[in-house]
């Protein structure tokens, strides 16, 4: 496919190649872009943010809406591209166009509801009859960077609000997974919006990520991926708003009380899904001595009915990681891991991407497994003493994105809601669980502001305050 810049399909004759994590075939190719194709497609995107302030809310919801159900009359295609370059089976890969489609209308809404407030001057002592109000406007020119794991809904996240907003957007999709965000530009470009509104650069973030992070002319940048190109782009972002989607090793705590079918059930899910290339996926699992063998059992059982498989075949649940060396790696900590101490109560294998879903028990927190971000298909489980040996576990970590307990306890559970540091909460449920119009976005490492449509649009909008001195 082609690179979107300055209103035309552009190719280059570097390539870089898109290939399929199941079988390495290559599936297509992207142009590799550099510091130039940048550069033209902020001049353009500058062009286009004006054409965006001036049209009406109703019109962007317009658009967005349109856009909407184009996608979802193309959801099976859609789906098949994210699961051939991505490797999620093609049951999450239609899930995902379905919470892309949700995402694109929750922003369509949020474009007709973008408004200021008045404000009471009269309760300053100055006040001599002056009347205040704001004006919430566009940013300007929006820098969206995505991730691998999620190549449309999570471009959404950033696609949809900024131009609900009435910005235009700069795209870098994931190398590994450009094609999804490619044709979600084709589905806005027939939906009618303004041909610089949009813009999709690809190739290498080492090659063209300074060029995009670091331009002046960039006013929002949005970005979701590793806490350490995160922290990377901030130090060279300069004066412009930033919101930081970043890693995470998400905690769910068992309590004594809890029902151990639905832990069981959450756990195969949050933990598995995806391959576990899931920023909220469930890494930790804190266990009360008391179940904690029973719990081993149940999950012993529940991960090794997991079929794993060609992801586009149907009634696979799980499929390869997005590239061997990541496969490689996450055997590479699970074995320090067991010469530490821990065991392996299923799975530890790996055949290329694929790695088997795998229990690690008996975890040390100090281990990689369970201090670091592992995106990768094994869940590490720690016996504790009480709520208060399981909460300070929790809190033990770079981390604070979301997390999960199980518990009938009404006092457990409300202890937990106020002392575990985490952006998101679960109770009786894993931490991997998210509706796409809630406030998404973590505490401490894991980042900084908020997804869902309507907080990304106060995201990617300023305040104007009006003083009227009558």
């Amino acid at each position: 496919m082609k690179m979107y810049i300055s209103g035309e399909w552009v190719d280059k004759d570097n390539k870089i190649p898109v290939v399929n994590p199941f079988n390495g075939e290559q599936i297509d190719t992207i142009p590799a872009g550099d510091e130039s194709d940048v550069d033209a497609a902020i001049a353009s995107a500058v062009r286009g943010a004006k054409v965006m302030a001036k049209m009406p809310g109703h019109e962007r919801y317009r658009i967005l809406k349109k856009a909407a159900d184009l996608l979802e009359e193309r959801r099976e295609d859609h789906a098949r591209i994210i699961t051939l370059e991505e490797g999620k089976v093609i049951a999450e890969g239609r899930v995902e166009v379905d919470r892309a489609v949700q995402t694109l209308i929750g922003s369509a809404e949020e474009a007709k509801r973008i408004h200021g407030e008045t404000v009471p001057l009269d309760g300053a002592p100055s006040w001599s009859g002056q009347f205040g109000f704001t004006i919430r406007v566009p940013c300007g020119v929006v820098a969206a960077i995505s991730p691998f794991n999620f190549p449309l809904n999570l471009v959404m996240h950033k696609v949809g609000p900024a131009l609900a907003a009435g910005n235009s957007v700069i795209i870098k999709p994931a190398t590994d997974t450009p094609l999804s965000a490619l044709k979600l530009v084709e589905v806005l470009l027939d939906a009618g919006l303004p041909p610089e509104a949009i813009q999709c650069v690809t190739g290498s973030g080492r090659v063209i990520g300074d060029s995009i992070s670091g331009d002046p002319r960039i006013r929002k940048i949005t970005f979701t991926g590793s806490k350490e190109v995160g922290e990377h782009i901030c130090r060279i972002a300069g004066i412009k708003k930033v919101t930081m989607e970043l890693g995470s090793n998400s905690p769910l705590i068992v309590m004594p009380d809890a029902d151990m079918d639905k832990v069981i059930k959450a756990t195969v899910v949050g933990g598995f899904a995806n391959s576990g290339q899931v920023c909220i996926s469930t890494q930790r699992v804190l266990a009360d001595r008391s179940i904690y063998s029973d719990l081993l059992d149940g999950l012993k059982i529940g991960v090794e009915a997991i079929k794993m498989g060609n992801p586009i075949t149907e009634g696979m649940q799980m499929g390869p990681m997005i590239r061997e060396e990541d496969a490689v790696r996450v055997g590479e900590w699970i074995s320090e891991a067991v010469a530490g101490g821990a065991r392996v109560l299923t799975g530890g294998d790996r055949e290329g991407a694929f790695f088997a879903p795998t229990i690690v028990a008996d975890v040390k927190p100090e281990m990689r497994v369970s201090c670091d971000e592992l995106f990768g298909p094994a869940v590490a489980v720690t016996p504790v003493d009480d709520i208060n040996d399981a909460i300070a576990l929790a809190n033990d970590s770079e981390y604070g994105l979301s997390a999960g307990i199980f518990t009938q306890n009404i006092d457990w559970a409300m202890k937990f809601a106020k002392e575990v540091e985490s952006g998101s909460l679960h109770i009786n449920w894993s931490p991997q669980w998210r509706a796409d119009l809630m406030p998404y976005g973590g505490l401490k490492n894991s980042g900084m502001g908020k997804e869902g449509p309507r907080y990304a649009v106060e995201e990617m909008t300023e305040l104007k305050m009006v003083v009227m001195h009558l």
